[in-house]
């Protein structure tokens, strides 16, 4: 058996290494797309958002690929600490999840798999806020419709998406798609890297695999 002072320091060892991380995944989804599968959405109890890009998550990750998961489960979700950052929440984070919610199972989720790994950096409201301030930073949708990409059902390429959000943003951007009930390829979700403060956008170390084709439907909402 270990001397117990030999356990605590791997006991260390494993928090410090499992909360550290180089980047940000900044994560937007367009709601049309997560509607428009066989599985379908519920708008949330504050009804039918907006048509246009909302948040996803704030993700750490490895330059290696991998990332960091549920690091905490002493500091769980806490709905007191972003009372004032709800009902901006509601706007820009809705949920979209079966049954019909009003937002705080979904946070809670993104904060115990995901912005528990980020203590060392942000707590639990300026995890959120980060995360608001980036989604100011960012108008997907202006981006695209400036350069002639609508929400119509229309199809476009993978490389005229990513360049239009490039010239905006000044960063290319990473591409997820899934698939409507005819088995057509929609645009799903944007993804942006983004420091370690939480703060900046940055070229992106590497992209999860990427699951679009060249060409792409981006579907009304």
């Amino acid at each position: 058996m270990k001397p117990l002072f030999l356990l605590s320091l791997s006991l260390l060892a494993v928090v410090s290494s499992a909360k550290d991380f180089d980047f940000f995944y900044f994560v937007q989804q367009w709601p049309g797309s997560y509607c428009d599968t066989k599985r379908a959405c519920c708008y949330p109890v504050t009804g039918k958002p907006d048509p246009i890009f909302t948040i996803h998550g704030l993700w750490p990750n490895y330059n290696d690929g991998t990332y960091p998961s549920n690091c905490d489960q002493q500091n769980e979700f806490d709905a007191r600490e972003i009372e004032d950052l709800q009902r901006t929440m509601e706007e820009y984070w809705p949920t979209l999840a079966c049954p019909t919610g009003n937002g705080l199972k979904f946070w809670a989720h993104e904060w115990d798999k995901h912005g528990t790994c980020t203590e060392s950096t942000l707590d639990q409201h300026s995890y959120f806020l980060s995360a608001l301030n980036l989604y100011k930073k960012a108008n997907l949708l202006k981006a695209l419709q400036d350069a002639g990409i609508e929400p119509d059902d229309r199809f476009y390429s993978v490389d005229s998406i990513k360049l239009a959000i490039k010239e905006s943003v000044g960063f290319t951007p990473g591409l997820e798609c899934n698939k409507d009930g005819s088995g057509n390829q929609q645009l799903s979700e944007v993804y942006l890297c983004v420091d370690k403060s939480g703060q900046k956008f940055i070229n992106c170390p590497n992209f999860p695999r990427i699951s679009c084709r060249k060409q792409v439907q981006f579907p009304s909402f």
